[in-house]
């Protein structure tokens, strides 16, 4: 059996006690089921990095650095590219990848990057841009990175004075939008440097979509929902 390691938090009153070892067995050995009793909140790592790490919080992705909380109050505690601790209200777990999941960076081949499909079946992963770190989803069918104006300003990127202003196609029709250039690209030990991206005025997209100025600088194959990117040069 393939499965995702996952915790389940919540109150555990002196009642409970018998339900919370059952449950804690189930997970153990794979099987994850939330007891009606139990306001329990649902953990899951999809991918493992030095100080930060990507959870899945009931529905919920999130990107965490260690000591951040999330708004469902899971707190990371620690992470590594093989582990990361985290603390539900006042307990700490420890959450390892599953085998399906690979979204850390493998110690044999460094400059390989293993990126999970999600269930919406998404690359998504954390990308570093001009040294500040971010959710990106890998987009073979986008022509340019491409960040809403808000992801922009949060970069700290001038477009409106250093773009070149163009107009966009968007699903809502069209856009303003400006042409610049992103410093620097990293994820993992795989780095583009100077890359052409479109700024779009809004709050669409709503990830930063890795497109074809970034993905022409790697080579990429997808194999069992792994989608698999290697420094080209």
């Amino acid at each position: 059996m393939t499965c995702s390691t996952v915790i389940e938090g919540g109150r555990t009153d002196s009642g409970s006690r018998m339900k919370l070892l059952f449950k804690l067995l189930l997970v153990a050995t794979g099987v994850t089921v939330a007891l009606a009793a139990d306001a329990a909140t649902r953990v899951e790592a999809q991918a493992l990095m030095k100080n930060s790490a990507i959870l899945r919080i009931d529905q919920e992705q999130r990107l965490l650095r260690t000591g951040q909380r999330s708004p469902e109050g899971v707190l990371l505690v620690s992470a590594s590219p093989r582990e990361a601790v985290v603390e539900i209200d006042g307990r700490r777990s420890t959450l390892n990848l599953s085998n399906r999941i690979a979204g850390t960076f493998e110690e044999p081949d460094q400059s390989e990057v293993q990126i999970p499909r999600n269930d919406r079946h998404q690359y998504i992963t954390t990308a570093t841009i001009n040294g500040r770190r971010n959710l990106v989803l890998v987009d073979t069918g986008a022509n340019s990175v491409a960040l809403n104006s808000i992801a922009a300003d949060r970069l700290g990127l001038d477009y409106q004075k250093r773009g070149t202003p163009i107009m966009v196609s968007t699903a809502s029709g069209v856009a303003q939008g400006y042409s610049v250039v992103l410093d620097k690209i990293v994820i993992g030990e795989i780095t583009a440097s100077y890359v052409d991206a479109t700024v779009i005025v809004g709050s669409f997209p709503t990830h930063i979509l890795l497109g074809t100025t970034f993905l022409q600088h790697v080579g990429m194959r997808e194999e069992n929902g792994i989608m698999y990117l290697r420094q080209k040069y």
